[in-house]
C-alpha cells in the first residue's frame, strides 16, 4: 500500500469520463487527490466539482465564462484560469502525478503533448490524440519515458491481457464492439434514424460525441488506430468483432493460438480506476458479473457495407501521414452537424469520404502540419455540409 496520494489532473472533468473519474476518486480519498480540473463550457458543473474536490487549479477553456467561474470560486484558495493555453500550462505543474486526458476531439492533442514533455503519467481517454498523431505521440512518450495508460475499456482490456506475458509475440488483437443501437438495421432504416435514437446506446453511458461515433462504428475505427500505436502492432493484426453483450471488453491471441480475454461489467469506472491505480486493483462499488445468470455471449462480423466509417479508418491508417487527421476532423464536423440535426445519419460517412479525397495529403507531417490539416479538413467538411443540408 502506498502512503502518498496520487495527485490527479482531469482534463475534461465535466464530461462523461471526467465525472466518472471523480466518482472513482471519491471512493478512494485515501489514495487520490484532485490537483486540477478543466472544462470547456460547462461552467456551473465545473464550479460544483471545484467546491466539492477543492483542487489547486481550475481552468475554463471558454474565456467568456471565466468571470462567472472566478466569482463563484472567489471564497476558495484556488487558482482560476481560462483559455486553451492555460490547460496546456496546468498539466506541467510539478505536484501532478497523473493527467487524465478526457477532453473530446482534436483539442486534447496539445495538452497531452505538454503533459508528456513534463513527464506526467498519461491516463489516456482522448482517443483522437493517437488517431491524429500516433507516431508523434509514441515517439515523444519514448523520448521522455512517459507511461501512457489506456482508459478506453477495450484498450484497458488488452493492456490487462498482456500483463505478465513478457515478450510473448501477439498473433492478433481482437477488439470487441457492441454494434451500437442500429446493429441489423437496413439502409432504408438507417436513412430515417434520429439523433435521439443514435444517442440511446444499448450498453454504455458515454458523452454525445463518442455515442454517435459508436453508432456509426467510427469509434471502433478510432480504437483500431489507437491499438496500433499503443501495442505496436500492424492494422492487419487487429480484428474487430461485434459482441452485443459488451461483457468481453477485448482479447489477445498469441502465437500458440491461446486467447486471453478481459471480462467485466460495461461500466467505464472500471478502466478509469485501473489506469489511476495501476498496478494495483482497488475495490469498486459496482455489481460483479454473475456467470450463472449471464446467459450466452455472441459474436459476429461488423457490416462495413452499411457502416462505412470502419473502412475509412483502415484506409486512413494504411495511407498514414496526415490522413487519419483528415478523417478525424471531418468526423468531428459531421457528428456536430448531425447532433444539430442539419444532416442525416448516413450523410456523415459521405462527408468523411469526400474530405479524405479533397484535403492535401502529407506523408510526413510535423506538429504544425497537423494543426493546418485539421483546419483545412474542417473547412472542406463544413462547406460540403452547407451544400447538402
Amino acid at each position: 500500500m502506498e502512503d502518498k496520494k496520487r495527485s490527479i489532473a482531469i482534463l475534461g472533468s465535466t464530461g462523461s469520463i471526467g465525472t466518472q473519474a471523480l466518482d472513482v476518486i471519491s471512493q478512494h480519498p485515501d489514495r487520490f487527490e484532485v490537483y486540477a480540473l478543466t472544462a470547456n463550457n460547462h461552467a456551473e458543473l465545473l464550479v460544483e466539482q471545484a467546491r466539492r474536490f477543492r483542487p489547486e487549479m481550475v481552468v475554463i477553456a471558454n474565456e467568456a465564462k471565466y468571470a462567472f467561474v472566478k466569482e463563484a470560486l472567489a471564497d476558495l484558495p484556488m487558482k482560476v484560469w481560462s483559455g486553451s493555453e492555460a490547460i496546456a500550462q496546468v498539466v506541467q505543474s510539478q505536484p501532478i502525478d497523473i493527467v487524465l486526458t478526457a477532453m473530446v476531439g482534436f483539442s486534447g492533442l496539445k495538452p497531452t503533448i505538454e503533459a508528456i514533455k513534463a513527464g506526467k503519467t498519461i491516463a489516456l481517454a482522448n482517443k483522437e490524440t493517437l488517431v491524429v498523431a500516433g507516431e508523434l505521440i509514441t515517439e515523444l512518450a519514448l523520448h521522455y519515458r512517459t507511461p501512457i495508460l489506456p482508459v478506453d475499456s477495450e484498450h484497458s482490456a488488452i493492456f490487462q491481457c498482456l500483463n505478465g506475458e513478457g515478450n510473448n509475440a501477439i498473433s492478433k488483437i481482437i477488439l470487441t464492439a457492441s454494434g451500437g443501437p442500429f446493429r441489423g438495421y437496413s439502409v432504408d432504416e438507417l436513412k430515417k434514424v434520429t439523433k435521439t435514437q443514435a444517442l440511446a446506446h444499448p450498453n454504455w453511458n458515454m458523452g454525445a460525441k463518442v455515442t454517435i461515433d459508436s453508432a456509426t462504428l467510427m469509434n471502433k475505427g478510432f480504437e483500431m488506430i489507437e491499438a496500433r500505436w499503443l501495442f505496436d502492432v500492424t492494422p492487419s493484426q487487429i480484428e474487430i468483432v461485434v459482441h452485443p453483450q459488451s461483457v468481453i471488453h477485448s482479447m489477445v491471441q498469441f502465437e500458440d493460438t491461446s486467447v486471453i480475454a478481459q471480462l467485466g461489467q460495461p461500466d467505464m469506472r472500471l478502466p478509469i480506476q485501473y489506469a489511476l491505480s495501476y498496478p494495483e486493483r482497488l475495490n469498486l462499488n459496482i455489481q460483479p458479473l454473475d456467470f450463472a445468470t449471464l446467459g450466452s455471449l455472441t459474436f459476429e462480423k461488423p457490416d462495413t457495407d452499411k457502416f462505412r466509417n470502419l473502412t475509412f479508418a483502415y484506409e486512413s491508417v494504411a495511407k498514414a501521414g496526415n490522413m487519419p487527421c483528415i478523417m478525424n476532423a471531418a468526423n468531428e464536423i459531421a457528428v456536430a452537424s448531425f447532433l444539430r440535426e442539419e444532416i442525416g445519419f448516413l450523410p456523415m460517412s459521405d462527408v468523411i469520404e469526400y474530405t479524405m479525397q479533397k484535403v492535401s495529403f502529407l506523408e510526413s507531417p510535423s506538429l504544425d502540419d497537423y494543426f493546418a490539416t485539421d483546419a483545412e479538413a474542417r473547412m472542406v467538411a463544413t462547406e460540403l455540409i452547407k451544400r447538402i443540408k
